[in-house]
C-alpha cells in the first residue's frame, strides 16, 4: 500500500485498505495487479484518470508517424511529367515522408525492363541531396519500384 504522496505504508489486507481510504476519503486504487503482493494506491480517483489521459496525450505527441507517399509512372515518362514527379517527391520529402517511386510496364513494354531501372535511378540520382534509397529498384510483376527515405540530418 501506498499513501497519497507516496510513502510506503506496508502489506495490508484489502478491508483495512479499504477502511483506510473511507477514512481519508479517497480511493483504493490498485496500480499494479501482477506484482505479488499486488500494489494499491490512496487517490482521488478522478485525478488518477486525469493523469492517465494527460500521460497518453504527451505520448502521441512526442510520435513522428512517417507516411510512404506512392508516385507512379510508365517506362515512357516525358520530361515534363518527370520534373512534375520530381517536385512532388522533394514536397513529401520537406515533410518527412517516404516516396515509393513505382514504374508501371503495359503489355511488350516489360521486355524494356532497363527503361524503368532507368528512370528510378534517375530518381535516386537527383535526389540524393534530399533521400536515400532503402534497396535497389526491384520487380514486383508489372511493376518496378524503389523507395526512398528522406535523410535524417535537417540543418536548422
Amino acid at each position: 500500500m501506498v499513501d497519497e504522496e507516496g510513502e510506503f505504508v506496508g502489506i495490508m489486507d484489502l478491508s483495512q485498505g479499504l477502511a483506510l481510504a473511507e477514512e481519508k476519503g479517497l480511493d483504493l486504487i490498485e496500480i499494479s495487479p501482477q506484482a505479488k503482493p499486488p500494489v494499491c494506491r490512496l487517490m482521488d480517483y478522478g485525478k488518477y484518470k486525469f493523469e492517465q489521459k494527460k500521460r497518453e496525450k504527451d505520448l502521441k505527441k512526442k510520435q513522428t508517424i512517417i507516411l510512404v507517399k506512392e508516385l507512379t509512372m510508365g517506362p515512357t515518362i516525358e520530361r515534363h511529367d518527370y520534373e512534375v514527379k520530381l517536385k512532388q517527391a522533394m514536397k513529401f520529402f520537406e515533410k518527412g515522408d517516404k516516396v515509393k517511386f513505382t514504374v508501371r510496364f503495359k503489355g511488350r513494354q516489360l521486355a524494356h525492363k532497363e527503361m524503368g531501372e532507368e528512370i528510378l535511378n534517375r530518381f535516386s540520382e537527383d535526389l540524393k541531396e534530399l533521400a536515400l534509397p532503402e534497396k535497389k529498384p526491384f520487380l514486383e510483376g508489372r511493376k518496378m519500384m524503389v523507395i526512398l527515405a528522406p535523410k535524417k540530418n535537417k540543418s536548422i
